[in-house]
């Protein structure tokens, strides 16, 4: 990738395409950089920012064209094919968390599951091979994945990531409510219900 930015900044550009797709549909062919800010949430001059950052520009008087800027995005976005993702743990969280997914990103794909229950493994599920969670060191690799969502017990999870990351994992969506420690390098997405309903609890109260 020739353009580097922030980790903030790829939030936002997600944010901008979510929108941009809401407005496409909604039949929107241009937008103002101060109409994207106010979906999003953040100012104008940081829409312009983010989108100039890469390369993508608007007119005074007509503001970004929305098909033209959702290409730009997703081609800053997105990787050029298909990328493969694991999910690992197959109890009631990663079976909703995998529902969820199929279809939502058709650049994104989850290709192969692992479980350590051997009632889950050697099967299909949703269509999807399940492995026993000791093969993931030599199937990731075979596969070309690079990135895993991340469902089992908060007990086991930094134990699992230590064999995502000596699988060639270089990004990890998290779902176990715990700190993992991973080497410079990889990335982790925690995403923590816990610390959310509590965050939502105490405002709730004001």
């Amino acid at each position: 990738m020739s353009v580097h930015v922030s980790e903030r900044s790829v939030r936002r550009l997600s944010l901008y395409r979510r929108f941009l797709l809401h407005a496409q549909a909604s039949g929107s062919c241009y937008l103002f950089s101060h109409d994207i800010a106010t979906a999003t949430r953040t100012s104008a001059a940081q829409v312009r920012r983010d989108l100039m950052a890469i390369s993508s520009s608007g007119t005074a008087s007509r503001g970004y064209h929305v098909a033209d800027l959702l290409k730009s995005i997703s081609h800053f976005l997105d990787a050029p094919a298909p990328q493969h993702v694991a999910l690992i743990g197959l109890g009631n969280l990663g079976r909703a968390v995998f529902a969820y997914f199929v279809g939502r990103h058709p650049n994104l794909r989850i290709t192969l599951t692992f479980d350590i229950d051997p009632a889950k493994t050697c099967r299909l599920i949703n269509g999807c091979p399940c492995h026993n969670i000791h093969e993931l060191n030599d199937l990731c690799p075979t596969h070309g994945i690079r990135m895993a969502i991340l469902t089992v017990p908060a007990t086991e999870a930094q134990t699992v990531t230590d064999m995502l990351v000596r699988g060639g994992i270089r990004g990890i969506v998290n779902f176990a409510p715990v700190t993992l420690y991973v080497p410079v390098g990889v990335f982790v997405e925690t995403m923590d219900f816990s610390i959310s309903l509590e965050t939502a609890a105490f405002f709730s109260r004001a």
